[in-house]
């Protein structure tokens, strides 16, 4: 029997719909869809795009550290983007947050996103690396 944890950790916004911000399972964290949300519930449809972009990917990392994880122990990542051309903003952003180890990713240009956002991402990561 499998044992499935739903994690909402407290500092981040409450989700809002019916979703949990990480699932964990067999080793495995499942991190929904993160927007541009601060933790107090801000939501920065009208910041930059690079403002947005760092706030998801904290809210990304928030939610691998309350599962037990952390950016290093990402597998895969994919943006979902409205506006291609933010591409290279987007890659510098990530590539500072994501470091020497960076996980498979996909960036999906999309027509829009809830709230009028410009950036979602989510992510799936380890528990524990496996060891050799």
């Amino acid at each position: 029997m499998t044992n499935i944890q739903r994690i909402n950790p407290n500092t981040m916004a409450p989700p809002g719909g019916h979703y949990s911000h990480a699932v964990v399972a067999n080793g495995f964290v499942f991190i929904s869809g993160q927007l541009p949300i601060t933790p107090a519930g801000d939501k920065l449809n009208n910041a930059s795009f690079e403002d947005q972009a760092t706030q998801v990917l904290a809210n990304v990392q928030t939610a691998l550290e309350a599962a037990g994880s952390s950016v290093a122990q990402l597998v895969q990542v994919r943006v979902y983007v409205t506006d291609i051309e933010q591409w290279p903003a987007f890659n510098r952003i990530y590539q500072q947050w994501a470091g020497a180890a960076p996980p498979a990713r996909a960036v999906v240009p999309v027509p829009l996103l809830h709230y009028g956002f410009l950036i979602e991402v989510e992510a799936v990561g380890v528990i524990e690396l496996l060891q050799k």
